[in-house]
């Protein structure tokens, strides 16, 4: 089993809306406080079942957030530019009887020139120069962010698909 979780109350991204008052605009529906709690406490579950699952191999996958804390440490971090995306995405893997992917290919970043112009950093194509994400706010942005880099897939299949 690959299982990729919701991350949505897993991740780190949103810590504000942890506390109860409203502190910036947010789009209807969007939990907080307490209730932003009980739903991570509900993501952590459902993960802490798959773990559990009568599967003999079995990689979870998720950005890096509270599992690290409420669970366990990830076996491995991957970024989609060590498979060949242009892209960075820190994501973690939690493995059951699988070995750590090997990267595949590197895509090379670009150079960005810090704000103050007196150093560079390394940027990928769905980064800005700042290091933010380029995904515009959008009904959609959560699908498009949480989509599996196709070097990824493709290291996964070749890499553990082998195995009996």
């Amino acid at each position: 089993m690959i299982a990729h979780p919701p991350c949505t109350y897993l991740t780190i991204a949103a810590e504000w809306a942890y506390k109860e008052e409203q502190t910036k605009k947010m789009k209807p529906g969007t939990l907080l406080g307490a209730a932003r709690k009980e739903a991570r406490e509900e993501a952590i579950r459902f993960v802490m079942a798959l773990s559990a699952a009568p599967i003999h191999r079995i990689a979870i996958e998720n950005p890096v957030g509270v599992l690290s804390s409420r669970w366990r440490e990830p076996d491995q971090f991957i970024q989609p530019y060590e498979y060949g995306d242009d892209a960075s995405k820190k994501t973690c893997l939690w493995l059951k009887n699988l070995p750590r992917l090997v990267p595949t290919s590197l895509a090379p970043p670009r150079l960005a020139l810090s704000t103050d112009c007196r150093s560079y950093s390394l940027r990928w194509g769905n980064q800005t120069d700042s290091g933010q994400n380029k995904e515009p706010p959008s009904v959609d942005r959560w699908k498009i962010r949480s989509a599996t880099w196709p070097g990824w897939a493709d290291a996964m299949a070749t890499q553990w698909g082998v195995l009996t």
